[in-house]
């Protein structure tokens, strides 16, 4: 009895240690598995890494609120930052152009509001040194403990966008050219056509009454009006079709120095037209990166706009002051004022709100766009604001 009482305490003893051993061994299979996994997610992770730090495009991660996680060298050599401090912890809308800061507001939306598993635009930001660059932004969504992050890649396409506005600079100044051929040029061409037969006619008559020495007179000096509208005509097709950004090298400039010299020409017209023509600058220089030959065109149709459109005895002031982040141009008059309904034209191409100056003056319908085309050129931004009868303030602003 005792034997088998033995024999059956040994058995389940063997039972036991069987059991434990069968535990061991899990034990060891799973923290092998285990070891195996976590060796494969390092590997991962280094290959991850690897392609994140080495890839040519930009790549960063950001979180919901848009703060930078992480960003690869790339990313830091576009925004011309030296160290990745500069970057991770900052809002991406830190690095964004003023007027573009909505799309990232727009991309956050579509991504964690709305949930889209990927997003992509274009979009424009600035670099430390106050220069700014077009890119195109790919972001995706992914899970990440417990918190979903945006991997986001950046893509350079400042070149792109500078080969589509020249493109663009190119079909305007085709569509331009014949619209002038068909509409504009073809009148002064007219008139000076009709004058010269009618001086044609008194030649053959010979003769001169002093009558017709006054018409005569009065003929040339249609002619020669005649001449202008045409030559002022083709050289603004002529300049349309001259800027392309690719040309239009930029340094600093002083704008006080530039505006001075500028209205030194309007100084005369404005005399003549019983206008004060002034000139509202600070005292210390303010600089903007321009190309100043080509920007000057931009205070010339501006300065000229407003003594167009001011009656006698009125003001036109031109005022130069520093923003933050900017330089900020106005050009203020106290004239007839921009009725509402045709301001969200007035900087279209031959746009309706085109009207004949106060003194009669003739209008091309491309000053205030050719104005446009030269400001975003220099990647500024341009506006009016008008009262119908109390004036208008023209600002254009420069980073």
């Amino acid at each position: 009895m005792k034997s088998a009482d033995g024999y059956h305490a040994l058995e389940t003893e063997l039972r036991a240690v069987r059991a434990k051993l069968e535990r061991l061994e899990a034990d060891r299979i799973d923290k092998a598995e285990h070891q195996a996994l976590t060796d494969r997610y390092q590997e991962s992770q280094v290959r991850f890494r690897t392609i994140f730090e080495n890839a040519p495009f930009g790549q960063k991660i950001i979180a919901s609120d848009l703060v930078i996680r992480q960003a690869n060298q790339a990313v830091l050599d576009m925004l011309g930052c030296a160290s990745p401090e500069e970057v991770v912890g900052h809002q991406i809308k830190e690095f964004a152009h003023p007027d573009y800061r909505d799309d990232w507001h727009f991309l956050q939306q579509r991504l964690w509001a709305h949930k889209l598993p990927h997003f992509t635009l274009e979009t424009c930001l600035v670099r430390t040194d106050g220069s700014s660059f077009w890119c195109q932004v790919t972001s995706m969504r992914f899970p990440d403990n417990g918190e979903e992050l945006g991997f986001t890649q950046l893509e350079d396409i400042s070149d792109r966008k500078a080969l589509e506005l020249s493109l663009k600079r190119l079909y305007d100044a085709q569509e331009t050219i014949l619209h002038l051929i068909t509409h504009d040029v073809k009148t002064p061409i007219a008139h000076i056509q009709l004058l010269t037969d009618l001086l044609q006619r008194q030649v053959e008559a010979a003769t001169f009454a002093t009558d017709d020495a006054t018409d005569t007179a009065k003929y040339l000096a249609l002619i020669r009006r005649s001449c202008a509208d045409a030559n002022k005509l083709l050289g603004d097709v002529l300049l349309l079709g001259s800027l392309d950004t690719t040309q239009v090298k930029k340094q600093p400039t002083n704008l006080g120095a530039l505006l001075e010299n500028r209205l030194a020409a309007h100084q005369l017209t404005a005399h003549d037209k019983g206008l004060a023509l002034v000139l509202d600058v600070p005292s210390q220089p303010l600089q903007a990166n321009l190309h100043a030959d080509t920007f000057q065109r931009v205070v010339d149709n501006l300065v000229s706009n407003a003594l167009k459109f001011t009656p006698a005895g009125g003001r036109v002031t031109v005022g130069l002051q520093e923003c933050p982040g900017c330089v900020l141009l106005t050009v203020r008059d106290t004239g007839i004022g921009i009725p509402e309904a045709l301001q969200a034209s007035l900087f279209e191409k031959f746009s309706p709100a085109s009207r004949s100056g106060v003194g009669g003056e003739a209008s091309t319908g491309l000053g205030l766009f050719i104005t446009r085309q030269i400001v975003q050129l220099h990647r500024g931004k341009l506006w009016v604001e008008s009262q119908e009868g109390a004036g208008s303030c023209f600002f254009v602003e420069l980073h």
